[in-house]
């Protein structure tokens, strides 16, 4: 599993999403299965916002990867909880995993 890392700041709404959702997509390629989002300096998550972060999980998935969304702030932590799935949407590692692809800033 080769793992990318990407860092998301601000806000994650419908103005944002599609710069985001294009660069998560482009990160998924060659032997890139898997994404680590930091989500530590983001404020704000839409709907439209989840909707990024569930494309991104379901494209790793397809590529036998996975998506981890870690260090949540406290807004986006609250949204995500009131969404429908969020059992195993946030995770907290603390540490980067060996063989990370170079940390791509949203």
């Amino acid at each position: 599993m080769t793992i990318a890392i990407y860092k998301l700041a601000g806000r994650l709404d419908g103005a944002s999403s599609p710069t985001h959702e294009k660069a998560l997509q482009e990160l998924l390629v060659g032997d890139i299965n898997s994404i680590d989002i930091d989500l530590s300096e983001l404020d704000y998550v839409s709907s439209a916002g989840l909707r990024v972060l569930l494309v991104a999980a379901k494209a790793a998935k397809a590529k036998g990867g996975r998506s981890r969304y870690f260090r949540p702030s406290r807004p986006p932590l609250r949204c995500s909880k009131s969404a429908a799935s969020t059992k195993s949407f946030l995770s907290r590692p603390d540490t980067h995993h060996d063989g990370t692809h170079s940390p791509h800033s949203g």
